[in-house]
């Protein structure tokens, strides 16, 4: 594993901020979502990626979104995107 010599410290909630230099260098944007993984005693934090078939089906879905005319069919679009996405 390689050192950053970057040390923080949890807040009171239990959050702890990634620098932005490593954010930067790992291409992690504002709201990018990211897993978290235990190895041992360590805490593991990679910035999530959907599968292949999970990202063709959000760009279908997006696409569909696009070419919708009526509102429930815009909604029922944005629901299963979200359902997708989010699990």
């Amino acid at each position: 594993m390689k050192g950053t010599g970057m040390v923080r410290k949890v807040d009171e909630l239990g959050r702890v901020v990634i620098p932005i230099e490593l954010r930067r260098n790992l291409g992690i944007a504002e709201r990018d979502p990211v897993e978290i993984f235990i190895e041992g005693d360590q805490i593991i934090l990679k910035k999530f990626k959907l599968s292949h078939e999970v990202e063709s089906a959000v760009n279908y879905l997006e696409m569909q979104l696009k070419d919708a005319t009526s509102d429930e069919d815009k909604e029922a679009i944005t629901n299963a995107l979200s359902l997708v996405r989010h699990g």
